[in-house]
């Protein structure tokens, strides 16, 4: 069956040449042993100067943590903070990681939901009053994994007040950081006083088309240091010296493919949102950032699970159910355009079609 993937989330470019020519090289040097389980010294310095070149906020290398991928940090995080009679916040939908992480280490898991009607952010009112007494922990991600949402300053710095108040960490997942249309995402790290309480996470994949590579960092509070490299030195040793290698040449060589890639995304993003919005019977919000859209589908009559399915065997188009993400994605489905616009435009096609004869 031909089948147009809509439902991964990564970017279908190359690595850029310079990159895997660093990796190369760094392997031809011998760059194949294990290594500080923090990750290498010279990496960690070059995180240190991104995070002060794009969030104006000095950074001492030795809070900066090196993962094999971003996924680590939100596992090691959670592991380190959370336990049984806490409480964490999170936004809903989100990277299903959160929500399961949450869950496993006995805590409370508090969604905040995000409304389409806001653009896919959050109420600051609402994120008040989920606060509790037993809340150590408020998870953020912007640009936005599912809906493309993203939150605005004025946002931020309500929540940076609010964990500032009531003594809370906040896990910025900022993994998009680069990924974005118009205005450039707001880090909470960026506040005064906030690089104290931020796990500030991101990474390699989505900006420099790493994501096979596995590559991911947190710059962290110092007193989460030790216990989140005693988890890495227990669970994966380290993360592959080589690779860190590329790294430091992704951060410190040629940028051009970064605006490229972007400016394509930018394309394909509005093909699919023009092309959904004359769907009848669906409606698309324009992301602001990341390469997903999470069209709303509720006046097709099927909920969220059941029209994945209907779309994958009926139109062989492949998407992932809003439910996927956490409860408050019913009514929606995640549709990824990391992919061609000769591919948006057949999937378009086939959504057509098929959401046609739902409402005939």
């Amino acid at each position: 069956m031909d089948v147009v993937h809509l439902e991964i989330g990564e970017p279908d470019f190359d690595t850029p040449p310079n990159i895997c020519a660093a990796a190369t090289k760094a392997l031809d040097k011998g760059q194949t042993h294990y290594c500080n389980s923090q990750g290498i010294v010279p990496l960690r310095v070059e995180i240190a100067k991104q995070i002060e070149r794009t969030r104006g906020v000095a950074v001492d290398p030795n809070r900066v943590i090196v993962t094999p991928g971003a996924k680590p940090i939100m596992f090691y995080s959670i592991l380190a903070l959370l336990e049984e009679g806490d409480e964490a916040i999170y936004s809903n939908p989100l990277y299903p990681i959160y929500e399961s992480m949450i869950n496993f280490t006995g805590a409370k898991a508090v969604p905040i939901p995000l409304r389409e009607e806001l653009g896919f952010r959050l109420d600051v009112g609402e994120l008040k009053s989920k606060i509790t007494p037993r809340t150590r922990l408020i998870i953020v991600n912007s640009p936005h994994n599912p809906t493309g949402g993203m939150l605005e300053e004025s946002d931020i710095r309500a929540i940076a007040a609010l964990a500032q108040e009531h003594d809370i960490i906040v896990l910025a997942d900022e993994v998009y950081e680069n990924i974005y249309y118009e205005d450039k995402p707001f880090s909470i790290a960026s506040l005064p006083g906030m690089l104290d309480r931020t796990i500030l996470l991101s990474g390699f994949s989505k900006t420099y088309a790493m994501t096979g590579w596995r590559l991911g960092y947190a710059v962290v509070p110092p007193g989460l240091v030790d216990s989140i490299v005693y988890l890495i030195a227990n669970s994966v040793s380290c993360t592959a010296a080589f690779i860190q290698h590329a790294g430091i040449e992704a951060l410190t060589g040629s940028q051009d493919s970064v605006p490229k890639m972007v400016e394509e995304f930018k394309k394909r993003r509005d093909l699919i949102v023009d092309g959904l919005n004359a769907i009848p019977g669906i409606s698309c919000f324009r992301p602001k950032g990341a390469f997903y859209v999470f069209p709303n589908i509720k006046k097709l009559g099927m909920d969220c699970n059941r029209l994945a399915d209907y779309l994958l065997n009926e139109a062989g188009v492949a998407a992932l159910a809003g439910t996927d993400f956490g409860k408050y994605g019913e009514g929606y489905i995640r549709l990824s355009y990391a992919t061609s616009q000769e591919n948006i435009n057949k999937a378009l096609e086939r959504i057509e079609k098929a959401a046609a004869k739902l409402t005939a």
